[in-house]
């Protein structure tokens, strides 16, 4: 069978699930082409990229590290445009010629590319929360008006989003609810009295993936499964109440769907992102992701809890963003970006990540955002206002 290749940007490119995407990707040469990569300040890597992939662009944040990036590409000859900025992002992401979109960039800065994206109807694999988060309801509007394809990549809702039915319009009548599945991260059986003294390399050390620090950091506070719970509801078109969240340390079921008859749909699979990041490449066919299969023979067992919420009070701040004005998920958002830095820094302890978001979400005032300007003002003085909040901490 033959295809025509996708032409695919992948914004992030040299982060964890950048560098899944083009093991994929390189897996498939006769699908898929990469368009143009972006990335932070990884200049080494990218310059790796873009002589084994041989993309159009290649995309920094700031003009000293593009700079030094085209100085390298120049020296191995190679035929890449080397670019810089925000507008750049944006037009790799909405370019006419581009497919598909994969949105990796982590934080609030994938935001406006991801909204590109959606506006130029591109098939958009997204893996940066915060377009969701943040954007809310006025991303959303984007990918409708703009008539993109909309495809999660967080293991999770991915699970979720193939265990659904085909039709979306038939979900509020079938689906009960959806469970995230969460590992519990490093910290899942310590004692939560002796949180406070947790070294950022324990907080980064998770038991079965392998991500980013911010993300790690996350999944060590389970804020990563408080802004699934956010994601999910703007994705399935849910309510709150219908999103719940169970711990399962084996991550291998990565989520779960109830019905309305109190059946209970699941998708399984190795610890792998591969494997979501294929079935959104492929979608609606389903391709080779160079993961592990599943022996179930070696399975010892598959069990669940509750969460601790003394030891992860970060993860009921899902409901309370939920529950305020629409844009109390970006202050939460933005608040914790602030937070986790400090704490890599070693500004702040961990235990106080927590503190600074409760103490943000209070702080700020927050109104119902009714486009993408108003919502990143409301992230750029939440942001201040979190800073504020962690330098008073500092140890």
């Amino acid at each position: 069978m033959s295809f025509r290749k996708q032409l695919v940007t992948v914004l992030g490119s040299t982060g964890s699930v950048g560098a899944n995407t083009l093991d994929v990707i390189s897996r498939h040469p006769e699908r898929f082409e990469v368009f143009a990569l972006s990335a932070a300040t990884q200049t080494d890597l990218m310059l790796a990229q873009c002589m084994q992939f041989k993309p159009r662009y290649a995309v920094m944040v700031s003009e000293p590290q593009a700079r030094l990036l085209a100085r390298k590409i120049k020296e191995n000859r190679l035929s890449v445009q080397v670019l810089w900025a925000q507008d750049a992002l944006e037009m790799i992401a909405s370019h006419e010629l581009v497919d598909t979109v994969m949105a990796a960039i982590v934080g609030a800065a994938g935001l406006t590319a991801c909204m590109a994206a959606a506006r130029a109807g591109k098939r958009l694999l997204l893996a940066n929360k915060e377009a969701l988060v943040v954007g809310g309801s006025v991303f959303m509007r984007a990918v409708r008006e703009g008539g993109a394809q909309l495809l999660p990549i967080d293991s999770e809702h991915s699970a979720i989003f193939q265990s659904l039915p085909d039709d979306p319009a038939t979900w509020p009548q079938r689906v009960e609810k959806i469970i995230l599945t969460a590992s519990g991260g490093p910290f899942r059986t310590r004692d939560p009295g002796s949180l406070r003294q947790v070294t950022p390399d324990e907080a980064c050390a998770h038991p079965n993936w392998s991500m980013g620090r911010k993300i790690s950091v996350d999944s060590a506070t389970m804020m990563n499964k408080a802004l699934e719970v956010i994601e999910a509801r703007h994705l399935f078109g849910l309510t709150p109440r219908q999103i719940e969240v169970v711990i399962h340390p084996q991550s291998i079921i990565h989520s779960m769907v109830q019905y309305r008859d109190a059946s209970v749909v699941a998708q399984l699979g190795t610890p792998d992102m591969r494997v979501p990041i294929a079935y959104g490449l492929a979608w609606p066919d389903r391709v080779a992701s160079g993961a592990s299969a599943l022996d179930f023979r070696s399975l010892a067992s598959l069990t669940f809890e509750a969460p601790d919420l003394a030891r992860f009070p970060g993860l009921r701040m899902a409901w309370d963003a939920l529950d305020g004005p629409a844009g109390s998920p970006a202050v939460l958002n933005a608040a914790n970006e602030v937070a986790v830095a400090a704490f890599l820094d070693k500004r702040i302890r961990f235990d106080q990540i927590y503190q600074v978001n409760h103490a943000t979400l209070d702080a700020v005032a927050v109104s119902d955002a009714g486009d993408i300007e108003e919502l990143l003002a409301l992230d750029a003085r939440a942001r201040l206002v979190a800073g504020e909040i962690a330098k008073r901490l500092e140890t």
